[in-house]
């Protein structure tokens, strides 16, 4: 877009160029009203509330991490920064009245912390149900359920995971979460980044239409900012609901920072204008970890690995601390050995987790799309809102620089490595592309089915957050229809992709195959939108294959 071009749709032409319809320009924004969330009932005195509901993640086989936030009075609202000290206790018990009580304790809720609290339990039961609760100046949180890992050496049937990712609030309701909540199977589940957008309000994909504004309504750039913004994330009544249900094991992308962040800086930072990135970045993570039910095994990281008995472990990535600068234009750059996606110690932690690992299978929380992407033959009315979506120059670059396509050595050294000392069943699950993927990762692309496959990856869509038929702005299965068999066509290991749908995953492991079924929303802008199954596809155990199956577990 040139200057005249931007000045004329009410764009300053001086103003940083920012990516803000799904890494694109910026939409039009209508505001559709009040926040629409059940919250519960607040006494018109100063009577400490839970008002962002309670959390538990990061499972062990001997313990849980619980999570709450207390608001101490009335004022003490996220981000404000007041609020009196205030003793928060807890209880974890084996049945939902609790009666049965097996842990209990206490921990003083601050304005330093934002009044969130962190109760990191031991001594517990493996593969075990619990249920707990909080309690602050007479007044008690809801009891919600969390489950244990197995223990190390248990032969586990079976696990299963949800799995989401990319939720922007102000395109719509997270009924994902809704009907992941309504299942009672879930062993834990797997938010893959994106939990929260930074931008300001209109300023991010919403198919020009903001379903319910963002909390500040501007872009978050202080410690203050980014509270704030978790605390709106909190209150939402479908996000609540899952967090009472089930542990969550979460990992970061780059909206929790800014878009397409990387070590020194992202696209969406301009240094000076909006701070320095180095304090901006420390603001981000501390509110993450101040939010979130996370348990960082590295200070200041979300990588990190997690063992479910001698079914599967699974490795976390951080693919934003680490990382190089995105090479902005050409292919040049992106095999250079000197650029880096994990960062030196994380890569080498990575590849000796997977070699020492004596589990049936070994899966990857994995920000961005592992498996090689080329664009192909696209027409140009769909080959513009691709890379819109993608973020890529709209001419002559056909791969995405911001996930592994951008980090080549990386990914070399990775799958050379799983081939060398025949690694099998490693399953990469990613979130960030705002579409459903079930690929294989080829060891080399462009021979492939003839050269082998490394491993297998399923990718889920968005839960809100804009994908090609958004972008566009057609019915949906309109564009997929069209670019699915072109993108497969240039892509001969990808199985499946749907570029159109939001929803959810829920993955199945057995001793015998990994399944990941994939699930789709009826309309994101309605809170009562409904679910229904779409596809399956599964790798067999050894296969190192993705194949189509046609029925959900």
């Amino acid at each position: 877009m040139t200057s005249r071009d931007r000045a004329s749709q009410g764009i300053d032409p001086l103003a940083p160029r920012r990516r803000t319809v799904v890494k694109a320009a910026a939409a039009t924004a209508v505001l559709a009203g009040p926040l629409a969330a059940a919250l519960p009932a607040r006494a018109a005195d100063d009577t400490p509330a839970f008002l962002h509901g309670v959390a538990s993640g990061d499972p062990l086989p001997d313990g849980i991490l619980l999570w709450t936030r207390v608001t101490p009075t009335a004022g003490a609202t996220p981000g404000s920064g007041i609020g009196p000290d205030i003793e928060v206790e807890w209880v974890i018990a084996q049945d939902k009245a609790l009666t049965t009580v097996v842990a209990k304790g206490s921990v003083t809720a601050t304005a330093a912390s934002d009044h969130t609290v962190k109760a990191d339990v031991r001594g517990l039961q493996p593969a075990t149900d619990y249920w707990f609760r909080f309690s602050a100046g007479g007044t008690d949180s809801p009891v919600a359920r969390t489950r244990t890992a197995p223990a190390v050496d248990a032969v586990v049937p079976g696990l299963r995971f949800g799995v989401v990712s990319c939720a922007n609030w102000e395109a719509g309701y997270f009924s994902a979460y809704r009907h992941l909540a309504a299942r009672s199977d879930l062993d834990a589940w797997l938010h893959l980044g994106d939990y929260i957008y930074e931008y300001g309000t209109g300023q991010y994909g919403t198919r020009d239409t903001v379903v319910r504004p963002h909390a500040p309504a501007h872009e978050i750039l202080t410690l203050a900012d980014y509270r704030t913004r978790h605390g709106r994330y909190k209150t939402d009544p479908d996000l609540q609901a899952l967090h009472h249900k089930a542990p969550v094991v979460a990992i970061w992308d780059d909206h929790e920072f800014a878009n397409d962040a990387w070590s020194g800086g992202a696209e969406n930072h301009t240094e000076g204008a909006e701070g320095t990135w180095t304090a901006r970045q420390a603001a981000a993570r501390q509110a993450y970890f101040e939010w979130m039910p996370v348990r960082p095994a590295i200070a200041g990281t979300t990588y990190r690995r997690l063992r479910f008995g001698k079914l599967a472990d699974l490795s976390l990535l951080d693919l934003r601390s680490f990382r190089s600068q995105q090479v902005k234009t050409g292919n040049g750059g992106v095999d250079d050995p000197d650029r880096t996606l994990t960062g030196r110690a994380q890569l080498d932690w990575l590849k000796a987790g997977l070699q020492s690992s004596d589990t049936t299978w070994r899966l990857i929380g994995n920000s961005v799309m592992i498996s090689p992407f080329a664009i192909g033959a696209l027409t140009a009315d769909l080959l513009k809102p691709l890379a819109e979506l993608l973020g890529l120059p709209k001419e002559g670059l056909a791969l995405n620089t911001d996930q592994w396509d951008g980090y080549t050595d990386d990914r070399r050294e990775l799958l050379a490595h799983l081939r060398a000392h025949a690694i099998r069943n490693t399953v990469f699950l990613t979130g960030d592309i705002h579409m459903a993927w079930a690929n294989d990762v080829p060891v080399d692309a462009g021979t492939y089915p003839l050269s082998a496959s490394a491993a297998t990856e399923f990718v889920v869509t968005s839960v809100t957050s804009d994908n090609l038929d958004d972008l566009v702005k057609v019915p949906e299965g309109t564009v997929s229809a069209v670019a699915a068999p072109l993108i497969r066509a240039a892509n001969r290991h990808v199985h499946w992709v749907d570029t159109d749908r939001h929803g959810y995953g829920v993955l199945d492991i057995t001793a015998a195959r990994a399944q990941m079924d994939y699930y789709v929303l009826s309309d994101r802008t309605r809170p009562d939108a409904t679910s229904s199954w779409a596809r399956s596809y599964r790798t067999r155990s050894g296969t190192q294959k993705v194949e189509r199956t046609y029925d959900p577990v």
